[in-house]
């Protein structure tokens, strides 16, 4: 038997309720993403004096929203693969491997765009 699906005002009432429960998961259970949480709260206040341009600000922020969503997505790839099986397993840590990697570019763009906007700011 098919359940019945919600539509409209109820639906988006649950997928947010979904998605603060997940925000609040990764959270409590993620060292790294409070970590990054915590840089975010930190560099978003900059964002206002760094960017000069509408452009800019949004570059700033946006590369911190990014890391963010990057690494959601990476510790939902863990907690599957942690959720699968203990064992060792070569595809298992390679799946770990990738989403770390994505992350790891994340800050790496991040970095990048924070750093040129604030040598520009400062020293151009």
């Amino acid at each position: 038997m098919k359940s019945r699906q919600t539509t409209g005002l109820r639906h988006l009432t649950d997928s947010t309720h979904y998605s603060l429960k997940g925000l609040r998961a990764a959270f409590r259970n993620e060292t790294a993403f409070r970590q990054e949480v915590g840089i975010c709260v930190v560099l978003l206040p900059l964002a206002w004096w760094i960017g000069a341009t509408p452009v800019e600000w949004l570059l700033l922020v946006g590369s911190c929203a990014l890391v963010l969503i990057v690494e959601l997505l990476n510790s939902a790839v863990e907690t599957v693969v942690d959720r699968i099986g203990p064992e060792h397993h070569e595809l298992s840590g390679r799946a770990k491997d990738i989403g770390s990697a994505a992350v790891m570019i994340s800050l790496i763009m991040a970095g990048l765009t924070w750093g040129l906007l604030a040598w520009q700011k400062f020293l151009g």
